[in-house]
């Protein structure tokens, strides 16, 4: 990985997810870091012959506001950057979503890392939005970073799959990347509530799994838990993981991930960095 985007608004959940990206950048050798800010103003800017400055004025204002902001928190990160990586700034006028998909084509940026805010229905709607939207419409990986987390390296990686249709659904190369980078101990996770570990097809898709994780050794776990988020978070605890990887499915994972029900969000909820694939 070389470049890495930290979308920003300021809050002490994003400055959290901040440092958290510096500390991983240090230890997968990151060449590159950038700061993004997307800034909007909270009307429409309509040009009207009556107030023709309104509108010029209040959206300057806030592009003079978000570099000013985006300065000091480089200045406030600058310590804690080795002279090997590159700190740079993006501030625009932009959708957050939109904004951060087109910025990633352009500076080719290989992860991105957001923080998130549990800890209750309104806090989750409210500061949660913004990052799953993102998690869902990139294909950039997406690390959602908790708002309590504190970086350890990576040791050990979780991911969890639902076995089906591996070989056509499992992004290998991010994935052994990250193996790569880090040289932690890959598991594999198997939430179901049928016991479908010896059913045939189960068994052919990771032997699948097996075959394109050639040479990393993954260590396969079943669960027949029916609580997806604490089946996650009891594995997570038993085994020490320092990352889940999530790869979902259009009408697959992303439910049981993001989907806001009574079922606990595993974004919200888990006690570890969750890592956003797509197939």
């Amino acid at each position: 990985m070389k470049t890495i985007l930290i979308p920003t608004d300021f809050s002490a959940t994003a400055k959290n997810a901040a440092m958290y990206a510096i500390e991983l950048a240090k230890q997968i050798q990151v060449q590159r870091i950038i700061l993004y800010n997307a800034y909007q103003t909270g009307f429409n800017v309509i040009a009207d012959p009556m107030i023709p400055a309104l509108g010029a004025l209040d959206l300057e204002a806030l592009k003079e506001g978000s570099k000013e902001a985006l300065a000091n928190f480089k200045d406030e990160l600058k310590g804690f950057v080795p002279n090997t990586i590159k700190l740079d700034t993006v501030s625009e006028f932009a959708l957050l979503t939109d904004g951060i998909i087109e910025l990633s084509k352009a500076e080719n940026v290989d992860l991105i890392v957001m923080g998130i805010t549990g800890g209750g229905a309104l806090q989750e709607n409210l500061f949660g939005s913004n990052t799953i939207n993102v998690a869902k419409h990139t294909k950039v990986p997406v690390l959602i970073i908790p708002q309590n987390a504190k970086f350890i390296k990576f040791d050990k990686i979780l991911l969890a799959c639902d076995f089906h249709k591996v070989v056509e659904t499992t992004p290998v190369a991010p994935i052994k990347q990250l193996l790569d980078a880090t040289k932690a101990k890959l598991f594999v996770l198997h939430i179901d509530n049928y016991n479908s570990e010896n059913i045939p097809e189960i068994k052919f898709e990771s032997l699948m799994l097996d075959t394109l994780f050639d040479g990393y050794y993954p260590e396969y776990h079943f669960s027949n838990d029916p609580d997806f988020t604490e089946s996650i978070n009891e594995f997570v605890v038993e085994k020490q993981i320092d990352l889940i990887i999530t790869i979902p499915k259009k009408h697959g994972l992303f439910d049981s991930i993001f989907k806001r029900s009574h079922t606990k969000m595993l974004a919200f909820h888990s006690h570890v960095p969750l890592m956003v694939l797509h197939d």
